[in-house]
């Protein structure tokens, strides 16, 4: 079932994602050759506690940190370690926090210094996926139309959109109903109602779609080894389109 948000459980979503923007913005700011991904965790921790919130993923089906670290062939889910960021890496952070009894989620992909044209290529198709799912954001459009135009344009670049994995519907819950699919048919799915709040995040590879569980045990990579990006907001539907409540800008 789809919950329906309150115009004043909107407001205090939008409260969380414009904390949790901030704390993502920082970690960007922590990208570069030599930082360990377990030190970003403990940036991402000590902010969550600065800003008087709690982290979303910690323990959430037995995940051990609050901060998501996916590097190159990891789609999803990376565990933070010891890992030293190395120059021509790309890596997405994914992070959740819950505020005032909401959640929040986004995630973003990042260069680790100078990387190859194709992985930057790559990490702006996927931004650019997202923005143009946002786009489709509407009451009267339906979830399908969201899907169909993320795996339109990405496949129009030569790239793929995972399909094992999707967005989702957030609020007192981490994952609500509806899931949010990267790839399907216009007009098909649930009808984009005023009040839903939910997650799109465009997962896309470099190669095949197809995908595998990483060594630790949580991650989430690609079949073939091709390099992955992951783009996440949390959006509020409004009366005549959309708030991204985790904007970055």
């Amino acid at each position: 079932m789809i919950s329906i948000k309150s115009p004043k459980e909107i407001a205090v979503m939008a409260e969380g994602g414009k904390i949790l923007a901030k704390i993502m913005k920082e970690l960007k700011n922590r990208i570069k050759p030599g930082v360990a991904t377990k030190d970003l965790n403990k940036v991402a921790q000590d902010l969550i506690f600065k800003y008087s919130t709690k982290p979303a993923f910690k323990g959430y089906e037995k995940f051990p940190a609050v901060l998501c670290t996916s590097i190159n062939k990891v789609i999803v889910h990376g565990v933070p370690s010891d890992y030293k960021l190395k120059e021509g890496d790309i890596i997405s952070l994914d992070l959740g926090i819950l505020h005032k009894n909401f959640y929040s989620d986004m995630a973003i992909t990042v260069p680790v210094g100078k990387v190859a044209p194709e992985a930057q290529r790559l990490i702006r198709i996927t931004k650019k996926a997202l923005k143009r799912g946002i786009k489709k954001v509407r009451p009267g459009n339906t979830i399908g139309d969201i899907g169909n135009t993320i795996q339109r344009y990405v496949e129009s670049q030569g790239f793929n959109v995972v399909r094992d994995l999707c967005g989702h519907g957030i609020g007192r819950k981490l994952h609500e109903d509806p899931q949010i699919l990267n790839y399907g048919k216009r007009h098909t799915g649930p009808k984009i109602k005023q009040g839903m709040v939910f997650c799109i995040e465009p997962m896309v590879t470099m190669g095949d779609y197809e995908i595998k569980k990483s060594k630790d045990g949580f991650g989430l990579e690609t079949k073939d080894g091709s390099l992955s990006a992951h783009f996440e907001h949390t959006i509020a539907v409004t009366k005549t389109g959309y708030e991204v409540l985790t904007n970055l800008d």
